[in-house]
């Protein structure tokens, strides 16, 4: 066994590409967003905008996060009476640049501190749950941006990630179906299925075929998370499920033309298959058909029609199911022998009208 050297002998080897532990890099909490870590480490300010929601950083750290998932800070302060509508709304026509809506409620006394930080905290960790979707499309920064908001309490970057993964793991020991998440909701038919809690409860009443995990939290003025929490037990419970999409509607494809039939206009063919020129079946009889109108004895053929050259209509008659099928080329330059029908089938005449009619298109279509 020969040993071969990737480096000439007394030669010191390249050292080894650093490579990123993934398990370490989960611990940590990164790896959800590599833009955002990026951001993290050169302290940046401005607004990450993803496909379902957008986190501000200020100096590297979380600020504020929106998403149209989850219910903002207004739901959360406004929904349970913390703060009364008009004050919120003078709050946020007021703020600027130097003095945010959250700066302007403290300063006037309108909410105490703790409550607005504590929901503020509870807001960014829902919105960034949703903004830290994977998802197909790129984000983008822009530097520089703020919210009206203002800067209320920082939360480090992995602190966000962190709390994301943690929430995603929980969600999919309770249920591992995401599809209630997004999904309108309708009740389900159970046996022996167990009480729900009064918190359940609340979210159940609510399910009605329409709406979804999101519009039943800000009904009810909760987090959107707390929400997928109840909505996720309820499932495994067998209370409630997720529409699915309706089906789209099957279409069969068209049959296609036959090599041998020519492609007419449907008024064309009707003129030049008309129904008395078939074998009649022994229900009836020569006498009982109607006679053709003076329209059939003309046939027009539709102006883009293609017909091929080669095509005899009188040659392809619909065969009887008790009847042999009979390939003539040309009946008037190579006839065939017609073997004789059985009892109670009577064969159309051959001074019959439409036989003339059939025997003219052809000569016709010859022509062309």
């Amino acid at each position: 066994m020969t040993a071969v050297r990737t480096t000439p002998p007394g030669t010191t080897p390249p050292p080894r590409l650093p490579v990123r532990e993934k398990s370490a890099a989960r611990e940590r909490g990164g790896g959800l967003s590599p833009m955002l870590t990026r951001l993290a480490a050169e302290r940046a300010t401005g607004v990450l905008e993803r496909e379902r929601g957008s986190l501000y950083l200020a100096e590297g750290r979380v600020v504020h996060a929106e998403s149209p998932l989850a219910p903002g800070l207004d739901v959360l302060l406004l929904a349970h009476g913390t703060l009364a509508p008009a004050v919120w709304q003078d709050a946020v026509d007021r703020a600027d640049e130097e003095y945010g809506a959250a700066r302007l409620l403290l300063d006037a006394g309108r909410v105490p501190r703790g409550a607005l930080e504590l929901c503020h905290l509870e807001a960014v960790f829902d919105a960034a749950y949703f903004a830290l979707t994977p998802s197909s499309t790129p984000g983008h920064f822009r530097y520089g941006a703020g919210h009206w908001l203002g800067t209320l309490r920082p939360v480090q970057v992995d602190v966000v990630e962190r709390e994301t993964l943690r929430r995603r793991a929980l969600l999919h020991r309770l249920w591992p179906d995401p599809l209630t998440d997004g999904a309108p909701l309708r009740r389900a038919e159970t046996v022996a299925a167990p009480a729900p809690t009064a918190r359940q409860s609340a979210v159940l009443a609510l399910v009605d075929g329409v709406r979804t995990a999101t519009d039943i939290a800000r009904e009810l003025g909760r987090q959107a998370f707390h929400t997928l929490v109840d909505v996720r037990r309820l499932a495994a419970a067998g209370l409630l499920t997720a529409l699915f999409p309706p089906p789209r509607p099957h279409h069969p494809p068209h049959p296609p033309h036959s090599p041998t039939a020519p492609h007419l206009h449907p008024q064309a063919q009707a003129q030049a298959y008309p129904p008395q020129a078939y074998p009649q079946s022994p229900a009836q009889s020569p006498a009982q058909s109607p006679s053709p109108s003076p329209s059939h004895q003309e046939p027009h053929l539709h102006p883009h029609a293609h017909v091929h050259p080669n095509t005899d209509p009188s040659a392809h008659p619909r065969p009887h199911p008790a009847l042999p099928t009979v390939t003539a080329t040309n009946p008037a330059t190579n006839p065939v022998p017609v073997p004789d029908p059985p009892p109670g089938i009577t064969l159309p005449r051959v001074n019959d009208p439409d036989i003339t009619l059939l025997k003219r298109l052809r000569d016709a279509l010859e022509a062309l």
